[in-house]
């Protein structure tokens, strides 16, 4: 059976943004620091959607986030200059991280910070396909649709990946692992970065 490769478009309006998130809700279900951060479905089915939205708003917002053709997979990216908002999602992180984990999520994010280019750049802030539809080229797609702009504008591109399962997609696509993150009882995370082009 050939598969037609997925196609991408920018998400608008708020339909698309609610269908986005939902997206990566499904994509996230299986992630070891998602699951770290919120003990159990009920803790992570009432606070990541939350979360997702305060970190992808000023993706949304400055027109680079991304699905494919048919919405099952999402890539929410920031463009050179534009930083995610940290009081949205400090906010999240005290209202729904339990307490005595919340110095050790926090660090996490800081230090994943640390590996982030001074210098212009694109940042892939989340990128998930629903559980079902992995490994049929929508997070490829999804990657290259994104890298195609950071190389038309010579710029690096920098994510840091949550889950060992993605490295190797993230190293076809050019991506080399900068360091390794781990806080407190956190899984390791791996600060990635694929140089311009």
């Amino acid at each position: 059976m050939d598969m037609k490769p997925a196609s991408v478009a920018t998400i608008a309006g708020d339909a698309e943004f609610d269908h986005a998130i939902a997206t990566l809700v499904l994509a996230f279900s299986t992630d070891p620091v998602a699951l770290w951060m919120y003990d159990g479905p009920h803790q992570y089915l009432s606070h990541i959607p939350r979360l997702f939205r305060a970190l992808g708003t000023n993706s949304f917002d400055a027109g680079a986030a991304q699905r494919t053709n048919d919405g099952l997979g999402v890539a929410l990216w920031l463009p050179p200059g534009v930083h995610g908002d940290d009081g949205p999602l400090e906010a999240v992180i005290a209202e729904s991280i339990a307490a005595e984990k919340q110095a050790d999520v926090g660090a996490a994010f800081t230090r994943t910070e640390l590996y982030r280019p001074t210098e212009s750049h694109w940042y892939l802030s989340l990128i998930g396909v629903e559980a079902l539809y992995r490994n049929k080229g929508c997070g490829a797609a999804l990657l290259q649709h994104g890298l195609r702009q950071c190389d038309r504008e010579h710029l690096p591109a920098y994510l840091w990946s949550s889950n060992p399962l993605n490295t190797s997609l993230y190293e076809r696509h050019g991506f080399e692992i900068a360091g390794t993150i781990q806080v407190g009882s956190s899984p390791s995370i791996l600060p990635m970065l694929r140089h311009a082009r």
